[in-house]
Parts: structure tokens; C-alpha cells; sequence
């Protein structure tokens, strides 16, 4: 069986806001045990003319039945593939934590196969390639991956508490935690894509020497943005959040369009 375009982007892709000619498309991916639906909000905060996108890791959600992602590779390819016809208006990227390695990969693979350098790559809640943390902790069990969730917080402690609820949450998180861990990244060159990064200030999971670090990952433009929080600082921090993307990757065509 021929798996088409129109196949690809309805499986790893979730549109919440449709532009009939979007200025700019923005595509968010996100966090390890997260799902697509954590951008759902997001499509009241964008400006006119932006079109708005979630990648839907397998395994999760209305994905469900699908099984997990075996590597980075397994990932980032088929999610690269589905968004190359919607390379015909300008592309953003948006990855939060697992997400950021992610969308970085993606936009690597979209930009070897010509579909770019890319209107911008922002990477939030994780140190530069070359600067990943090296931990284990897909190897210790669920509890580990519960006092890891905790933490970093941004989850309810209900889920964390509640066995029906962990044993929802507990094989993506886990399956997750595998991929990233596990993952090396390959050697390439910078990107050409402007790279742009978040973080929180009080985020354990990358202080600002590991952010600055994602300089050396781009020929194409650079800034960092640090904004009050830890590691979910996105979460009551999202309208600065989604204008800062905005503001980083536009400028956003006026085009006649029905949002």
C-alpha cells in the first residue's frame, strides 16, 4: 500500500486553526508523554493569519493503537515527510523538552531534502545537541519516571496519584524517556534555519550555558529568551510565550484568510 502526503500529514499532524493563506504555518511538538492536544490553547492566542499545527507522537491519544516509536530516526522521518507540501508557505518550528530535539531533527531533514532553511526553529526546555545531559532514567522503573514528572512539575498530581490515570500516561512517558535518552545525535551541519531558544529561569533541566550553546547550531540568525519559571514556565507563561515565537519567526502576511 502507497502511503500519500495527504496520508502522512493525517497521522502525525493535528490542525487547531485553519487559514485558508496562512502567512505563516507554525507546527509545535511536543514534551516526552506529552500529545498534541498540550497546544490546543495556543490557537486562541495566534494572530490573525497564522495557522497552527500539533505533531502527534504514535501511541498516545487517538493514537493509541499505534505502537511507540522505536528511535529518533523512526520519529523525526515520517514527521519530516508529512510536513514537506506544507513548505509552500513560510514553516516554524515550536519543540518544548523531547519535543526540541525533535523539531531540531525534523528541520535538519527538511533542509536536507530542500524544503529549506525554515521561517524559524524554536527550541524550548532542553540543552544544545552537544550539550545533552546524559541520565537513565527509563531504566529505573515507574516510579522513577513519576519522581522525574515531579520534578519537573507542569503535570497533575492527580495523574501522578490516581493508578487508573498512571497506567494511561505511564507506557508513552516511558517509551518516551527510552527515545531520548537513548538518542545520539548525528553528525551535520548547522542548520540554516534562525534558531531561537526558551527557557525558564529556574528550569533544572538546562541553565544558560546549554542554552546559549544552541548558537553554534545555526548559520542563520540566533536569540535567547528566558522567561520567569521552571521547566513548564510555557504553561502560565503562554500568551508571552506564543507572542515571542510570533515576534521571532514573522513577520506574519496579512493576507485575506478565514482563521
Amino acid at each position: 500500500m502507497t502511503i500519500t502526503g495527504d496520508d502522512l500529514l493525517a497521522r502525525w499532524l493535528r490542525r487547531y486553526r485553519d487559514v485558508s493563506v496562512p502567512g505563516l504555518r507554525l507546527v509545535c511538538f511536543p514534551h516526552a508523554g506529552g500529545a498534541a492536544g498540550f497546544f490546543r490553547t495556543w490557537a486562541a492566542r495566534l494572530p490573525y493569519g497564522v495557522e497552527l499545527y500539533s505533531v502527534q507522537y504514535p501511541g498516545r491519544q487517538d493514537r493509541i493503537q499505534d505502537d511507540f516509536a522505536p528511535d529518533m530516526d523512526a520519529l523525526a522521518g515520517p514527521v519530516a515527510a508529512a510536513l514537506r507540501p506544507l513548505c509552500d508557505r513560510p514553516l516554524a518550528l515550536f519543540g518544548h523538552s523531547m519535543g526540541a530535539a525533535v523539531a531540531h531533527e525534523v528541520a535538519m531533514r527538511l533542509e536536507e531534502g530542500g524544503s529549506g532553511p525554515l521561517a524559524g526553529l524554536c527550541v524550548s526546555g532542553r540543552p544544545a545537541p552537544d550539550r545533552a545531559r546524559r541520565t537513565q532514567v527509563h531504566l529505573g522503573g515507574d516510579e522513577a519516571l513519576l519522581a522525574d514528572l515531579r520534578k519537573l512539575g507542569g503535570t497533575d498530581e492527580e495523574v501522578l496519584t490516581d493508578p487508573d490515570l498512571r497506567e494511561l500516561v505511564l507506557p508513552a512517558l516511558r517509551a518516551d524517556y527510552h527515545l531520548i535518552e537513548t538518542y545520539e545525535t548525528r553528525p551535520a551541519p548547522p542548520v540554516e534555519t534562525p534558531v531561537h531558544v526558551f527557557v525558564g529561569d529556574a528550569d533544572p533541566e538546562v541553565d544558560g550555558d546549554e542554552a546559549a550553546a544552541w548558537s553554534r547550531h545555526t548559520s542563520g540568525a540566533f536569540t535567547l529568551r528566558t522567561f520567569p519559571g521552571d521547566h513548564f514556565y510555557l504553561l502560565p507563561g503562554e500568551a508571552d510565550v506564543v507572542e515571542e515565537v510570533v515576534r521571532a519567526c514573522g513577520p506574519v502576511d496579512p493576507w485575506p484568510s478565514t482563521p
